[in-house]
């Protein structure tokens, strides 16, 4: 989580000096959602998520390297500099990004988890939304069909209370429990879970991915939890809908980061100057990755076709032809 956060700052500060450009979702105080839920996962489970992905694709295991350079737009980055904040990706990881369009992921997720049941595989698809794509088509469709189909894909909402700059009071319906409530619609089992403490995340995912896992049934998973900053950099009004005392009751109150290390400390686990030592480790990392970046080059122009359509890459018939054939 301190590295996340870590990394985190040090982008928003190369951000702000004009060393990246484009958009950039910061994932600062919301690290507790994407390392607890990951922390369960194993060899055959697959995650994907939507645009505010820096902190899942550090939960996989990507490196700070090759993700600051994807922000920088450099050749060296996770998808050659071609994708930016937005699309982090890591197939060696069975991650799959990093999605731009509101809820667009939330069908994959569940065509992830089919693959998953055709092959005959015992894993999940952990698929994370925002609570402002909760209303979007897509996501509804999904469902149906997570449920028809018993596919095995976890639906994580992370709920920082804000769709972009709108409260769900103004933006969704939905029952006095919680958004996730929406699962019984369609015959999904349903937990809200408060995303401050790592084990609380930890215990109720867990009941999520066992029954992927030994029922191959869907789930919905709503995290409460609360970003810090806007809802991107380039968000001019986060202080305008959320009041100034609102965010710092959050920082101060509710921080994972401050939480998860106080619970360690209270166990034993560390001391205060262990937490002194990862975070200044972390920070020296995240400005390592960015030294790096900038010393990397930027994409040729040449390639900037390449990577669009994989049988245009490789050369099939398909993509000579510009025509698919599909044989039963």
């Amino acid at each position: 989580m301190v590295r996340i956060r870590r990394f985190e700052q040090t982008s928003l500060k190369y951000y702000q000096g004009d060393h990246i450009g484009g958009f950039l979702h910061l994932y600062i105080g919301q690290e507790s959602v994407a390392v607890g839920t990951i922390s369960l996962l194993g060899k055959n489970d697959h995650v994907i998520t939507a645009y505010r992905d820096h902190g899942h694709a550090l939960a996989v295991g990507m490196g700070m390297n090759e993700c600051m350079a994807e922000l920088f737009g450099k050749a060296t980055g996770c998808s050659k500099g071609k994708g930016g904040s937005m699309h982090f990706f890591a197939p060696d990881k069975n991650f799959w990004g990093g999605h731009g369009i509101v809820g667009g992921q939330t069908p994959l997720g569940a065509g992830l988890a089919f693959a998953l049941k055709y092959k005959g595989l015992e894993g999940c698809c952990l698929c994370y939304l925002g609570d402002g794509a909760v209303n979007q088509g897509a996501f509804h469709e999904a469902l149906n069909l997570a449920a028809l189909w018993d596919l095995p894909v976890i639906y994580i909402i992370e709920n920082n209370g804000y769709s972009m700059g709108t409260s769900q009071a103004r933006s969704s319906a939905f029952p006095k429990e919680g958004l996730a409530a929406r699962a019984e619609g369609y015959g999904i089992d349903w937990a809200k879970i408060d995303g401050v403490s790592v084990y609380e995340i930890r215990a109720g995912v867990q009941d999520a991915v066992e029954r992927a896992y030994k029922q191959s049934r869907p789930s919905i998973v709503e995290i409460m939890t609360y970003r810090h900053k806007g809802h991107s950099v380039a968000d001019a009004n986060a202080e305008k809908y959320r009041t100034k005392e609102e965010i710092q009751k959050y920082m101060n109150e509710h921080d994972p980061i401050e939480f998860w290390k106080n619970t360690l400390i209270g166990e034993d686990v560390i001391t205060e100057d262990d937490y002194k030592q990862i975070n200044k480790e972390a920070g020296a990392e995240a400005e390592a990755s960015a030294e790096f970046a900038i010393k990397s080059p930027y994409p040729e122009e040449s390639e900037i076709f390449d990577d669009i359509y994989w049988e245009v890459d490789n050369n099939t018939e398909a993509g000579r032809t510009g025509r698919h054939f599909f044989h039963g």
